[in-house]
């Protein structure tokens, strides 16, 4: 996120890491990078960057209970050899997670290097191919993420001014003049949810696009394990599908694929309703939320 979350106080935060992650910790500083979470880099008194935190507020798909379980799933497949997780290291009461504020916090280790860039196919199909290879550990398994109410629900959002703030009329109008589709997709989503039972499930990253690669000294590796779950392959596949790989390359099943896009689409599209229909004043996250909304209400489907 661009911009600090308000209900964190800075010298909690830092006293926190300190006490329970790091004692060298002795600053902290808000990196407006990725979306969703919040992070910051943690200095040593010689300001070396020491830990990389996140901030994440759990929620409806993902509770406090299985973010701890996606983190420590993270560390279990990092120690069964797969040396390009970046895992959270626990803190000193043994859980990869700490309540704090609103949400939790995490902490890996800081890894100097730069973002993954255009995304490396070759890469990607290999990590990949190892991952879901690997004995799973008690990750949470993978359900719905939207009712099949959506489509209602966001309906009767929409009969009530939104905002205050600048984009909440022309986002309640965008929504308004789609809930059509955003049946059509629910639908869908849910019947092919109910295939999914019948397929091979794996651990999977979630979203191990190049924005959660990081080019290290020590090679490529993945982060953000925030949503590691318990799911079909091609949660993870649609990203090398998206990339240019064909589905039958990467052995991706086209009704799974299809499952896992009309999912990223339909949760944008509910978390960015409730963003808009909520006081917001038109930061660059609102921008950012405010171009994914639109761009989810009327992007093709994948061919």
């Amino acid at each position: 996120m661009r911009e600090p979350p308000a209900q964190v106080d800075v010298g909690l935060l830092t006293t926190t890491l300190a006490d329970h992650w790091d004692d060298s910790v002795m600053r902290v500083e808000h990196l407006p990078v990725g979306f969703g979470a919040h992070h910051w880099a943690a200095y040593d008194a010689r300001d070396v960057p020491r830990l990389f935190v996140t901030f994440d507020r759990p929620a409806h798909r993902r509770t406090p209970e299985a973010l701890e379980a996606a983190y420590a799933g993270a560390a279990a497949l990092r120690d069964q050899g797969l040396e390009f997780v970046v895992a959270p290291v626990p803190a000193d009461v043994g859980s990869h997670t700490l309540p704090f504020a609103d949400g939790a916090l995490s902490c890996t280790p800081w890894l100097d290097g730069e973002a993954g860039g255009e995304l490396d196919l070759a890469w990607t199909t290999g990590a990949l191919h190892r991952l879901h290879a690997a004995t799973p550990p008690p990750l949470p398994r993978w359900r719905p993420v939207v009712g099949p109410d959506l489509a209602e629900t966001t309906g009767a959002l929409t009969t009530r001014p939104w905002g205050p703030g600048p984009y909440a009329d022309a986002a309640r109008a965008a929504v308004r003049d789609h809930l059509d589709d955003l049946a059509t997709w629910t639908l869908r989503y849910h019947a092919l949810a109910e295939v999914a039972g019948g397929h091979t499930w794996v651990a999977t990253h979630g979203e191990p696009h190049e924005d959660n690669q990081l080019l290290s000294p020590h090679g490529r590796v993945l982060v953000d394990w925030e949503s590691a779950t318990l799911a079909p392959a091609e949660l993870d596949l649609r990203t090398l599908v998206g990339a240019g790989a064909s589905p039958a390359e990467v052995g991706a099943d086209p009704e799974m694929l299809e499952l896992f896009d009309l999912e990223w689409r339909l949760d944008e599209v509910s978390q960015y309703a409730a963003w808009f229909a909520a006081p917001h004043t038109g930061t660059e996250d609102d921008r950012i939320a405010f171009d994914g909304l639109f761009h989810e209400l009327t992007r093709p489907p994948p061919e």
